[in-house]
């Protein structure tokens, strides 16, 4: 394969695509600028209909996403396996490492079982020159003569996708996809990606794996609620509602991991932005913006949970803002994205925005409204409308959950759907974190703290019918 040494580098999208460039459009502004204008205008002479407005907008907006989730779980049935192919293609592995020399065992250990012709097989460990003991960790490491350390030459920002850059420079043909320290891939996923390519259409740039979350390794362990919550939440995601989106052949936000590209299309569209703290998010829309389709694979990725609260919260914190900064990107020229790219950027990632921003404080109107009624000696009453969207939106999301939990073999009962508003309402914490965080620190990475955590013997692999 060629080394790629005389390949021009990648730096990422364009500024008019890129989270570097800070602030609002001026037509950003003027939309802005009439919205409130309207709302202040409509509060100040007619409060009344603005606010009976304004509630029946959000009662509007929930039944919708609450009947997308119903509509998404009969679309998002398992894709069927692809037909093998023996003239696989260059493949390229990377996986983007910081502060991680105790992770370094377990992941090279976990590359190293992926199923895929070593003569067509290359990887990078890819490290910040100031990170010495990752890089020290790294070289010591036996690893497979396919896999180098590749040391980021020092540059601003430090951020994940500015060290993907710098390996996707090193490349170019073939199919390459990227890991993180904690994963654990199929062993045969680099294969059913070739074959899903190879089958594909030609405008088929992206295909994202189902990200899962390992169970102990100790079954006698309870998991905390934490991470029985976010193993539901990313069942949801990476089992009904992205294959939804790819059987309406609409783009989707990518996983930090596992997702498998054409290097030239990849190339082509200036690989990841380094300013964006979800670059991953960020990716798949410009993918699209450029003719590119975007689909799905059924061999796993399984990941460990970020942990307790002062884990999840910067974790959390960090996804908010990237989604926040993604959005405002790409509605800086919304046309580009058609009508259906600005659909499922706003049935994605803006939903998932306003329904951070008001999940604790519906729960304590909710709340606050039943324990009013019951003190004063009354029967709690509210709106069939109002009774008609709570009922939908849980029901929708707590089926939701199950059945991608089904999918994924993670577990989800009862009780998890009982103590589900406690973890929706932690995220309007994180949103308000991830706002302030965006207007005075909006590049910095909250990196999630690993450490090795082997998995249990047996994950269940496949998808259970749902």
């Amino acid at each position: 394969m060629h080394d790629g040494s005389d390949m021009p580098p990648v730096h990422g999208p364009p500024l008019a695509l890129s989270a570097r460039r800070r602030g609002l459009t001026g037509g950003q502004m003027l939309v802005g600028a009439l919205i409130a204008g309207g709302a202040a205008a409509a509060t100040a002479f007619t409060p009344d209909a603005a606010a009976s407005i304004t509630i029946h907008s959000l009662w509007i907006l929930f039944l919708a996403c609450a009947l997308w989730r119903l509509i998404a779980i009969a679309l998002s049935r398992p894709t069927a396996t692809p037909t093998p192919i023996t003239d696989l293609p260059p493949y390229a592995v990377i996986a983007a490492l910081r502060h991680e020399a105790a992770m370094i065992p377990q992941i090279v250990g976990r590359l190293s079982r992926l199923d895929y012709p070593t003569d067509r097989l290359r990887g990078f460990l890819v490290i910040e020159a100031d990170d010495h003991a990752t890089i020290a960790a790294a070289r010591s490491c036996g690893r497979p003569g396919w896999l180098s350390v590749l040391v980021a030459p020092p540059g601003a920002p430090m951020t994940k996708p500015r060290a993907l850059n710098i390996a996707l420079g090193r490349l170019t043909d073939g199919l390459v996809t990227v890991y993180d320290a904690e994963d654990a891939p199929g062993p045969d996923q680099l294969r059913e990606a070739a074959a899903r390519f190879a089958s594909g259409p030609a405008d088929l740039a992206c295909l994202q794996a189902p990200l899962r979350i390992r169970p102990p390794a100790d079954p006698a362990r309870l998991r905390p609620f934490l991470d029985r919550q976010f193993a539901a939440e990313y069942a949801t995601l990476f089992e009904v509602i992205l294959p939804a989106l790819t059987r309406l052949g609409l783009p989707f936000p990518l996983g930090g991991t596992s997702n498998h590209f054409r290097v030239d299309v990849l190339r082509q569209v200036g690989g990841w932005d380094p300013w964006n703290v979800t670059e991953d998010a960020d990716l798949g829309y410009r993918l699209w913006r450029h003719g590119g389709r975007l689909g799905v694979m059924t061999t796993p990725t399984w990941e460990t949970p970020p942990g307790d609260l002062q884990a999840w919260l910067p974790q959390r914190t960090r996804w908010l803002k990237g989604f926040m900064q993604t959005w405002l990107v790409h509605m800086r020229r919304p046309l580009g994205l058609g009508w259906r790219g600005l659909l499922s950027l706003n049935l994605t990632l803006g939903v998932a925005l306003v329904s951070a921003a008001v999940h604790a404080f519906a729960v304590m109107m909710v709340l606050a409204l039943s324990l009013g009624a019951l003190s004063a000696g009354l029967r709690p009453a509210a709106p069939p409308m109002a009774l008609l969207v709570l009922i939908a939106g849980a029901a929708s999301s707590w089926l939701s959950a199950w059945v991608g939990a089904r999918r994924a073999g993670v577990p989800y009962d009862w009780r998890d759907m009982l103590t589900a508003p406690l973890y929706w309402s932690m995220l309007s914490l994180a949103f308000v974190h991830a706002l302030w965080r965006l207007i005075r620190q909006p590049f910095a990475w909250d990196k999630t703290t690993h450490v090795p955590d082997e998995p249990a013997e047996h994950h269940r692999t496949g998808r259970q019918a749902a």
